[in-house]
């Protein structure tokens, strides 16, 4: 199948059942800005553009949202217990970006998708939810290039010192994609 917009992106979500419930589950939390982003998407894409027809297993199903009224970490472990109960064949991880610049170390966040930009690479910094009306809303605050091009970049927040190079580089290693998915470039 051959993907080359946000519009692409969408359709082949929403016809994945398995995805939708994810995205439906969490939406019932009523979250402040909340998205499932990463991997999530990210491997969705590749599977399709490598013509797989089983899902690569998932790490995680990361969930993240954007409540500076309450950056209780507790708060988070909640609601991934509320996820569990809902679906616990999943592997959530629920993260409040209001809290994690001091975590990853940076500056504070203004928003989750000022978080989802400043993941480390460009084709991780994707995002999923479903809206009031059911509807698919994506962010890609790095663009869709490098994604559908199945190119590995640092973002460019990852480009700005040289310490965070060697936080990009170093996932390159640990995440090995081109051994999921051979058609990857880094």
């Amino acid at each position: 199948m051959l993907i080359n917009s946000e519009e692409d992106i969408m359709q082949l979500v929403y016809r994945d059942e398995w995805m939708m419930n994810i995205l439906r589950e969490v939406s019932t939390l009523e979250l402040p800005d909340w998205w499932v982003c990463a991997g999530f998407v990210r491997s969705k894409i590749w599977d399709t553009l490598h013509g797989f027809t089983e899902r690569t297993p998932l790490a995680d199903v990361d969930v993240v949202y954007f409540d500076p009224s309450n950056i209780d970490e507790q708060i988070e472990k909640q609601l991934e217990n509320t996820l569990n109960q809902m679906n616990p064949h999943v592997p959530w991880s629920v993260k409040n970006q209001a809290r994690m610049h001091v975590i990853n170390n940076n500056p504070p966040y203004s928003s989750s998708t000022d978080a989802i930009s400043k993941f480390p690479e460009t084709v991780t910094a994707l995002g999923l939810k479903v809206d009031q009306h059911d509807k698919l809303v994506l962010t890609a605050p790095c663009g869709i290039e490098d994604v559908l091009e199945m190119i590995v970049r640092p973002s460019p927040f990852y480009l700005d010192y040289e310490d965070r190079i060697a936080i990009y580089e170093k996932r390159l290693e640990q995440k090995r994609f081109q051994e999921r998915w051979p058609k990857v470039r880094q």
